[in-house]
C-alpha cells in the first residue's frame, strides 16, 4: 500500500508533501516516513495518509462561479483622496440634515392641525 508523507517543518508552517512510503500497515508507514522524512531535516509533525484516500479538485471543477478576485476588498485609494471629495461629503451631510429638519417641522404642523 501508498502512503503519501505530509511534513511540518515548524509549529504554525503548512504541512508540505514530501513523498510517499511503500508499507503494508499504518505504524509501519509512519516508522518509515519518520525514518524516510523526518531523520535528517527539523521536523514538527508529520501526516501519513493512505493514497488511496487523497482526493484531488482540479481547475475545472474547482470553477465554482464566484469571483476570487477579491482585490476590492483592500484600501487602496483612500490616501488618494481629492480634498474636493471631502467638502462634496460635508455638504452632501449638511443638506441631508436640513432635509430632515424640514420633514421634522412638517409632520409636527401636521400633528397640530
Amino acid at each position: 500500500m501508498i502512503w503519501e508523507v505530509f511534513r511540518q517543518e515548524k509549529p504554525g508552517d503548512y504541512h508540505r508533501h514530501v513523498g510517499n512510503v511503500h508499507a503494508p500497515d499504518r505504524e509501519m508507514a509512519k516508522l518509515f516516513a519518520q525514518i524516510q522524512h523526518a531523520r535528517r531535516m527539523q521536523t514538527n509533525s508529520l501526516w501519513v495518509v493512505p493514497q488511496s484516500e487523497i482526493g484531488e479538485v482540479d481547475a475545472e471543477e474547482a470553477a465554482f462561479g464566484g469571483r476570487t478576485d477579491k482585490s476590492y476588498r483592500w484600501a487602496m485609494t483612500y490616501n488618494d483622496i481629492d480634498a474636493s471629495f471631502a467638502q462634496e461629503v460635508a455638504d452632501s451631510e449638511a443638506e441631508q440634515r436640513e432635509a430632515a429638519k424640514k420633514r421634522r417641522e412638517q409632520l409636527e404642523s401636521e400633528g397640530e392641525a
